[in-house]
């Protein structure tokens, strides 16, 4: 009983102790995972299309490495990456006019994104 008694007292304990401090995101940390996610997208489609010569992949990682995230928000910006990737890996496999469509709204998005983001929270 005593036993039981004071598993109970260290469960409690644990349980009523504060969670970890977790990292607040920045405000932009949203427009930021779907601009990763149009990179990816990019990435997929401009090689398909043949369509230009940019390395997106490059282009994510150095833009991971400016922003500094935490090991969290770097894996959410890779998971959108890759995400974003395979949204369209599963259903194009040749530039038919809908993925060249496609191309071209998400290379204009990406550029409305990325000077979202630089004119609302770059100092």
């Amino acid at each position: 009983m005593a036993r039981l008694l004071k598993a109970m007292i260290v469960l409690l304990t644990l349980g009523l102790s504060a969670p970890p401090a977790m990292a607040i995101d920045p405000l932009y940390q949203r427009e930021m995972e779907r601009l990763a996610e149009i990179m990816g997208s990019l990435y997929f489609l401009q090689p398909l299309c043949k369509a230009g010569t940019t390395d997106w992949r490059a282009q994510m990682s150095d833009l991971i490495s400016l922003d500094e995230p935490d090991e969290d928000r770097r894996q959410r910006l890779a998971g959108a990456f890759n995400g974003g990737y395979t949204a369209y890996a599963r259903f194009h496999r040749a530039c038919t006019p809908a993925a060249h469509e496609a191309l071209t709204r998400l290379l204009t998005e990406a550029e409305r994104t990325a000077r979202d983001i630089h004119t609302r929270f770059a100092e």
